[in-house]
């Protein structure tokens, strides 16, 4: 479980780590990288929001999953800064998976071409500071338990597809969904990591 600590404070986020929770997820990187310098260290930094190519240097360094690539370019970005902090940059892939547009991610097809891509640099021996470890996806915001739990379906049928794929960049092991609206129905449907905000910390003021 990622527990949700954007706009969280420092002292909200120590309740939780006292309790022993480790891994926690931020959306904003200014944000992740004052809290990662201010917290203890042990801490399992994840990044949960939509990253901009000009930011993955600030997190780089010390993060411990990205979740939420959806772009190849992305991807490069990534690698390149990880060979730069010599440390090999653990990434789920983001697919759109919900009926809202606003909504970031790949579709199957270009999920397709992005597997492609790790393949053909395998080969090259290119894309050796990033590993693919699985996929991450958000649902639409939806009082309709069947609409949510087909795209969590439609999802971990995804999940299935690559799975027994091994590739130096691409070792499945992770299908992230479900946040705390939805996280019961997420974890029926094959999720093995959740992301909760509001149930862990209260709805914010």
């Amino acid at each position: 479980m990622v527990a949700v600590s954007k706009v969280r404070t420092v002292e909200e986020i120590m309740q939780l780590y006292e309790l022993g929770q480790r891994d926690f997820g931020e959306n904003y990187v200014q944000e992740l990288v004052e809290k990662h310098f201010i917290l203890p260290h042990d801490i399992r930094w994840h990044f949960i929001g939509h990253l901009q190519s000009n930011k993955v240097k600030y997190l780089a360094p010390f993060v411990h999953l990205i979740q939420g690539v959806d772009s190849f370019k992305l991807l490069t970005e990534i690698d390149k800064q990880g060979r730069i902090a010599q440390r090999v940059i653990d990434c789920l892939v983001q697919v759109h998976i919900s009926q809202e547009e606003t909504k970031f991610g790949l579709s199957e097809k270009e999920l397709d071409e992005l597997i492609n891509g790790l393949k053909k640099a395998e080969l090259t021996e290119e894309l050796k500071n990033i590993r693919i470890v699985g996929l991450m996806g958000m649902a639409s915001f939806s009082d309709d338990e069947q609409i949510i739990r087909a795209e969590f379906k439609y999802l971990a049928s995804l999940f299935d597809k690559y799975i027994n794929y091994k590739m130096h960049n691409l070792q499945f092991q992770i299908l992230s969904m479900g946040m705390s609206a939805d996280y019961k129905i997420a974890i029926e449907e094959g999720s093995t990591l959740i992301r909760i905000g509001s149930l862990l910390f209260g709805q914010r003021i």
